[in-house]
């Protein structure tokens, strides 16, 4: 169980003002919380698979091809800057990690 006090030293730490209806509030719905998970720990889960999702759902992106473009200056002429045969793009990282 979670008392007032446990909230109080979580409001803190997560720098919260809390006023007291509120303090007694999440004590309240924490409780709840932590009831409800109790409940479901209970439950026998062994024949149950692992899953991500409650539904199952499917890709429906395309596949990866490799593809090659007949006109490589055709891409370089909408490139923003270019040097050589590579795409020239702002540094992002210093000398210093």
């Amino acid at each position: 169980m979670i008392d007032i006090e446990q909230v109080r030293k979580v409001a803190n730490l997560a720098r919260l003002d809390l006023t007291a209806e509120e303090e007694t509030q999440f004590t309240t719905q924490l409780n709840s919380i932590l009831d409800y998970v109790e409940q479901l720990s209970g439950l026998d889960t062994a024949d149950v698979p692992p899953t991500t999702r409650a539904i199952e759902v499917s890709n429906i992106t395309r596949s990866d091809r490799l593809e090659t473009f007949p006109d490589r200056e055709a891409i370089f002429k909408n490139a923003p800057d270019q040097e050589g045969d590579y795409f020239k793009v702002p540094k992002i990282l210093d000398n210093n990690g």
